[in-house]
């Protein structure tokens, strides 16, 4: 695959997105705290009680590029899916086949675990919090989700707007986070778990057209603005220095994410770019983008199961006595880390050994022209509106299934540990999506 790759390819994109995917594992791996006692496992965030971790998480959450660099693949495909004939429906059908068939494994399996594991006894309150503790990843997964959504729509915003779009946003999210501050209404800033995304996202979308320039007389002031208004929002501001989410915190940066997070994002998108002609002279050596493309070949695998792993390890070393205990913070407990992240990252190797195939085993990347609701025929046109009504409704019922389990909390909510409703929601609307993949690609 690495050896097949078009020179016109920018491989700086797949290697932002091996990173940023690498260094949210790390980074979760990272803050996690495990401690056994009479009362069983228990799990904890190293960021609520080591203050001094909290700076580190400006290295650590890379999620902004994730949302970056997918803006930028989604613009390409967007402009070559159109350039083929093909549709918005047909579009988003062929660019949630990858993403939902590693997902709908996951859910499944992590289910059925939790089924198995009451059926041998397992407390429900362990079971709640082992489902919880693994489902970590859907929060940023649903909101991805979101975005690739309305990116028909929001490309075409941006064709119109171009970067006045993510101004704007940014805008609003400001509005949101100071209203949110004043008037003590938290429900205020809901809306800002899209919005927010939605910005970085758009800004991937000025990459890829070029209105987003990678020379440094661009990036610089990118960087310099960015971090300028990060530094004053939070050192000398009402916002926390950390841009992940502590237990306990009253106002958070990512619970909704806030304005200093989209000031992170351009900061590391001013970084990004300024690296991008670098980044793609060292790609072009076989070694190292080998690596990339193999990484990328099982991003969302390792994405989805990482947490998993960590519950796995953590069940396997802690309440047998392998792993010590030594006081969170403590120079023992920071040497821990290392073999910690070593037994984590081999526990991830077999979940992906074993299920990254599902995500590499996917169909083309479009399901045809589109769906002809143009058709001079009655018949057809009927057809057509009502596969691309299948298309929306099953979006919206994933979706709104991956809300319902992101938000369900920390609980044992149902024999698959994960909320029934939600769970029941996104696995129709999976199957409606891929029904009607199917049926497209059977029009070809």
């Amino acid at each position: 695959m690495a050896a097949r790759t078009p020179e016109t390819r920018n491989r700086h994109v797949d290697l932002l997105r091996a990173f940023a995917i690498s260094a949210v594992v790390i980074g979760h791996w990272l803050a996690i705290v495990v401690v056994h006692d009479d009362g069983g496992v228990h799990g904890g965030n190293a960021l609520a009680t080591l203050p001094w971790s909290r700076p580190l998480t400006w290295l650590f959450q890379v999620m902004p590029v994730f949302f970056l660099v997918g803006g930028y693949a989604n613009g390409a495909s967007l402009r070559s899916h159109r350039g083929r004939g093909g549709d918005a429906a047909s579009w988003l059908l062929g660019r949630t086949d990858r993403l939902l068939r590693p997902t709908t494994a996951f859910l499944v399996l992590l289910a059925a675990s939790a089924v198995l594991a009451r059926v041998f006894g397992v407390e429900p309150e362990l079971i709640g919090m082992a489902t919880w503790a693994a489902s970590i990843p859907l929060w940023f997964l649903a909101a991805y989700l979101a975005v690739v959504f309305l990116s028909p729509l929001t490309h075409a915003l941006h064709r119109r707007a171009g970067l006045a779009v993510p101004v704007a946003l940014a805008a609003v999210v400001g509005a949101s986070d100071a209203a949110r501050m004043s008037l003590d209404v938290p429900v205020i800033g809901a809306a800002n778990h899209l919005l927010v995304w939605l910005a970085v996202h758009q800004l991937g979308f000025a990459w890829r057209d070029g209105r987003l320039r990678t020379d440094f007389r661009s990036t610089g002031p990118m960087v310099v603005v960015g971090l300028g208004v990060l530094t004053a929002l939070t050192v000398f501001g009402p916002y926390p220095i950390s841009m992940v989410g502590v237990p306990g915190a009253e106002f958070q940066n990512t619970a909704p994410p806030t304005l200093a997070l989209l000031a992170l994002a351009l900061t590391q998108t001013g970084i990004a770019l300024s690296l991008d002609r670098a980044g793609n002279r060292w790609l072009r050596r076989m070694r190292p983008w080998t690596v990339v493309v193999g990484m990328n070949a099982v991003v969302l695998t390792v994405f989805l199961w990482h947490m998993a792993a960590a519950v796995v390890a953590a069940a396997a070393l802690y309440p047998t006595g392998i792993f010590p205990q030594p006081p969170v913070g403590s120079a023992a407990w920071i040497l821990w880390r290392l073999p910690w992240l070593a037994c984590s990252a081999l526990v991830l190797t077999v979940f992906v050994a074993v299920l990254g195939r599902i995500e590499q085993r996917t169909g083309p990347s479009g399901t045809g022209h589109g769906i002809d609701a143009d058709s001079g025929n009655v018949k057809t046109r009927l057809r057509a509106w009502a596969w691309r009504a299948l298309t929306v409704g099953g979006s919206a019922s994933v979706l709104g299934g991956f809300i319902g389990i992101a938000l369900a909390g920390q609980g044992y909510h149902g024999p698959g540990g994960l909320p029934t409703g939600a769970l029941a929601a996104y696995l129709l609307g999976a199957a409606v999506l891929r029904i009607t993949r199917r049926r497209m690609r059977g029009r070809r």
